[in-house]
C-alpha cells in the first residue's frame, strides 16, 4: 500500500474515535517556537505537561531567526494580538542538526539534484547563513530569546523564555527565565 493510502486510511480510522473538541486560541495561552527535529514529535509537549490546544506550535529547523520580519514573527504577532498568547518559550534541543549543517555539501548535494547554482550562490549571505546554522544550540536559544524580545513587534509585558530539551530523555533546562525581564521592566 503506497504510504499516501496508508495515512488516509489511518486518518479515516482516527477521526472516528475523536471526542476533544479545542478552540484555536491555545488554552493555556503561550506559544511555543521550537525545531522540526522528528525526535521531538509527540514528545516535547508531553514533556511540558501539554496537550492538544494549549499551545501555539511554531516549528523551523532549528528554531532560528533569520529575519527580523520574516515568518517566525509573523507567526508570534498573530500568536500573541489575535490569539491571546500571553507568553513565549524558545526551546532548542541538544544534539540539533543545524549545529551540524555543512553548507558547502548542502550546496553540492542541491545542485546535483537540479538546482541552478546561481540561485544556490544568490542567497542572502552564504548558504549557512541563510540556513541559520550555528555550532552552539544553547547559544542559538540566547540568540532567538533576545531577538524576540527586542522585535519592535512583540509587546514588552510578554515574557520570552529559552529552554533546552533533551530529545533522548525528555529533561527540559531553563536557558532564560522571561519573568525576570518583563517584571524589570515594570
Amino acid at each position: 500500500m503506497p504510504l499516501l493510502s496508508e495515512i488516509l486510511a489511518h486518518n479515516a480510522r482516527f477521526v472516528e474515535e475523536q471526542a476533544r473538541t479545542v478552540t484555536k486560541a491555545p488554552e493555556k495561552r503561550i506559544a511555543l517556537f521550537t525545531c522540526m527535529d522528528t525526535r521531538l514529535v509527540e514528545f516535547l509537549e508531553p514533556a511540558m505537561g501539554l496537550r492538544r490546544g494549549d499551545a501555539k506550535v511554531i516549528k523551523n529547523a532549528g528554531n532560528t531567526i533569520i529575519d527580523p520580519f520574516g515568518a517566525v514573527i509573523r507567526s508570534l504577532v498573530v500568536a500573541v494580538y489575535a490569539l491571546g498568547c500571553e507568553e513565549i518559550y524558545v526551546i532548542g534541543h541538544q544534539d540539533c542538526g543545524m549545529s551540524q549543517i555543512d553548507g558547502d555539501e548542502l550546496e553540492r548535494r542541491m545542485i546535483a539534484r537540479g538546482v541552478d547554482p546561481q540561485v544556490v550562490t544568490s542567497v542572502h549571505g552564504s548558504l549557512s547563513e541563510w540556513l541559520g546554522a550555528f555550532k552552539d544550540p544553547c547559544g542559538n536559544v540566547h540568540r532567538v530569546v533576545e531577538m524576540i524580545r527586542h522585535s519592535p513587534l512583540i509587546p514588552k509585558d510578554v515574557p520570552v523564555h529559552g529552554l533546552m530539551f533533551d530529545p533522548a530523555k525528555g529533561r527540559l533546562d531553563l536557558l532564560v527565565d522571561g519573568y525576570g525581564d518583563v517584571w524589570a521592566g515594570q
